[in-house]
């Protein structure tokens, strides 16, 4: 079956939800392509703009039937810090390195990496190593939660300088 429309978390519908699809957060971000849910559907996903998945979405099938998206538990490092200001640091050092972050309120998870686990650490983190359903923020081009994702994944490691839309992207050292 094809699904071609999403129904954000929350949203009244009237829907009958016949399957669950557990998809990863890459998965989940530009989702394409065939996916089998927990009871055997078969889903081809086709969403006509990009759409960032969210647990508890609803994918609508071409029936008007629905399947429920979960997100898959994930290796994890969970960091905490003494206070907002180096939970903030924390997430900045990340963010300037590219790394995908979920921000929660008192603490932030990205994927499970010993080079990230050791930067958290020297930078005076608390870390812990779980698995959990991985929600990463949408980044500056984004939607806040549902919508357009504009991909903005690029290799800096080119040896120039990038601009993109009013920001620049300096080659580290």
């Amino acid at each position: 079956m094809r699904a071609a429309r999403v129904i954000a978390a929350g949203t009244r519908h009237s829907h009958a939800i016949i399957d669950t699809v557990i998809l990863g957060s890459e998965q989940r971000q530009s989702p394409r392509g065939s996916v089998t849910g927990t009871k055997g559907t078969q889903v081809e996903i086709a969403l006509a703009q990009a759409t960032r998945l969210r647990t508890d979405d609803l994918l609508v099938l071409e029936d008007g039937n629905a399947v429920e998206v979960v997100a898959q538990a994930e290796p994890l490092i969970e960091a905490r810090a003494v206070d907002l200001a180096a939970l903030a640091r924390l997430a900045w050092h990340l963010g300037d390195r590219h790394v995908p972050v979920e921000v929660l309120p008192n603490r932030i998870r990205v994927r499970r990496d010993p080079a990230i686990e050791t930067l958290l650490k020297n930078l005076g983190a608390k870390t812990a190593i779980i698995e959990a359903p991985f929600e990463p923020e949408g980044g500056a081009y984004a939607a806040q939660s549902h919508g357009h994702v504009h991909d903005h994944a690029h290799d800096d490691s080119c040896g120039h300088d990038h601009h993109h839309h009013g920001h620049q992207h300096h080659k580290h050292d």
